[in-house]
């Protein structure tokens, strides 16, 4: 069996699981270490303390990315917070296999302290705030005050933060958390996202004032080589 085929396998066997985590030394893993460095490299002039991972549309695999540089932060020794910001549609607890009763929401409106809703990972030095329950409101959560007094927490408490928003395009929840944000990338999929669409996100984000790090070419599959992830600069 060829690299590439062992490759689609392992993606195929851990859909639900996280490759950094149990296959660290894995092609697909040291991409993900790449996309660590050139994060680390772009705050050569100001802390990286939280990172905004979302995508054009749904589908593309930004919850998977935003959960495996989650660990490969953990794994550099930073005490990382992975957040599921994405109120419409969280899948975290999924991911990790907690349950999803209390959470981000849950701690925005104030029902809840931070660190009573707090999951730790199986991952030295991650835990895992989930979203909780799906409020009719999610992009009036993300801009409150209380997100705001949540940031101060979460930086007294964690080096990185990592949060999981919404498609850009599907509504406006990621715009709104773009700005108070300190970096955002943004993961396409090869073959599937439309240049018009990854522009038309990236003109919203911007124009939201949020720093757009960089792209993640997600599920593309290069002939002479095993990578399937690509970190470019804009």
């Amino acid at each position: 069996m060829g690299k590439n085929k062992k490759l689609k396998k392992l993606m195929a066997n851990t859909k639900r699981k996280l490759v950094t985590q149990i296959a660290p030394k894995s092609p697909i893993s040291e991409q993900y270490k790449t996309i660590r460095t050139n994060i680390n490299f772009s705050s050569v002039d100001r802390d990286m303390r939280s990172i905004m991972v979302t995508s054009t549309g749904p589908g593309e695999g930004k919850s998977t990315t935003a959960a495996n540089l989650a660990v490969v932060f953990a794994q550099q020794g930073k005490t990382v917070l992975l957040v599921d910001a994405d109120m419409r549609k969280p899948t975290a607890h999924y991911t990790f296999n907690v349950t999803n009763t209390f959470g981000l929401t849950t701690v925005l409106t104030r029902q809840k302290s931070l660190r009573e809703v707090i999951h730790q990972t199986e991952v030295d030095h991650l835990d895992l705030l989930t979203c909780g329950p799906v409020p009719p409101n999610p992009a009036e959560l993300l801009s409150s005050r209380s997100m705001e007094e949540f940031l101060v927490d979460v930086y007294a408490d964690y080096d990185m933060v990592i949060f999981d928003t919404p498609p850009v395009l599907a509504v406006t929840d990621a715009q709104v958390l773009a700005n108070q944000c300190h970096g955002t990338i943004m993961v396409i999929s090869s073959g599937t996202t439309e240049i018009e669409s990854a522009q038309k996100a990236k003109e919203l984000l911007q124009s939201a004032k949020g720093k757009l790090l960089g792209v993640i070419l997600n599920n593309r599959e290069i002939k002479d080589t095993s990578y399937y992830y690509y970190y470019g600069k804009r």
